[in-house]
């Protein structure tokens, strides 16, 4: 484990906020030093929204990123406006569901992860922040995979309990698309 600065953007109503959560309260669990800051626009849903996460195996600096060694971009706007502040070496998820650029650096490693339509073929679209965020812990091992999935079962409780297998195949369909 390193420092790890991770930005996860894209429009409200993606589930943006809900993967930088969970992998910082998967990261607390696991003992490791973590922050997460959230950002929306003024419109909320629909609106563009983005979190910075840190995990680190260290003391946190700063809870701020401006150059993330991880960027999990969602959608277009998010690709556009974050992806020159990569850190070189780092890594670039890009939503192929809904961007068709190709990010055009030979610096950082980019995966392509289609997961609105992984999503689709689990029966429920608003698990491809899952897919996502599981495809970002499968290509970094920057945790481990069964850790967060096992946060599913402390997030969805009571009447949402019926949610956790689904996103626990979401978050291994996501890892399975980059291996």
């Amino acid at each position: 484990m390193a420092y790890n600065e991770i930005i996860f953007s894209g429009f409200g109503g993606q589930g943006v906020m809900a993967m930088g959560q969970t992998l910082a309260e998967t990261g607390m669990r696991e003992g490791l030093n973590v922050s997460w800051l959230p950002s929306y626009g003024p419109e909320m849903r629909g609106g563009t929204a983005n979190c910075s996460v840190v995990v680190a195996d260290s003391e946190i600096i700063s809870p701020t990123v401006s150059e993330p060694t991880i960027l999990v971009a969602m959608n277009q706007p998010s690709l556009a406006k974050f992806s020159a502040n990569v850190r070189p070496g780092g890594h670039i998820f890009v939503n192929s569901s809904v961007v068709d650029e190709k990010v055009e650096r030979d610096d950082v490693t980019v995966h392509y992860v289609d997961s609105g339509k992984i999503a689709a073929e689990l029966g429920n679209d608003r698990v491809a922040n899952m897919v996502m965020l599981g495809a970002v812990v499968g290509a970094t091992q920057l945790m481990d995979l069964k850790a967060v999935q096992k946060m599913m079962s402390e997030i969805f409780t009571g009447k949402k309990a019926k949610l956790v297998q689904l996103n626990v195949d979401a978050i291994q369909r996501g890892a399975d698309s980059v291996s």
